[in-house]
């Protein structure tokens, strides 16, 4: 499951600023997960706090702008 995705906007040829041809977005995990299942594997509570969640279906790594 690919969480990012690709977008490419309309680009009109009378626009001052520079084009941006290909923008990205993320779609996080709990978009695809309907009900939650029962017995989802769980994370340790000290590896749970680190990552932001209980689930492992559910984390999503989170990357900064330099990180790209």
């Amino acid at each position: 499951m690919h969480q990012t995705r690709v977008w490419h906007p309309y680009v009109s040829p009378n626009d001052p600023c520079p084009p941006q041809r290909t923008k990205t977005y993320i779609v996080p995990p709990s978009e695809y997960l309907g009900f939650q299942p029962p017995n989802l594997p769980q994370f340790s509570p000290s590896e749970a706090l680190r990552r932001g969640t209980l689930w492992p279906i559910l984390y999503s790594p989170y990357k900064g702008k330099g990180e790209r």
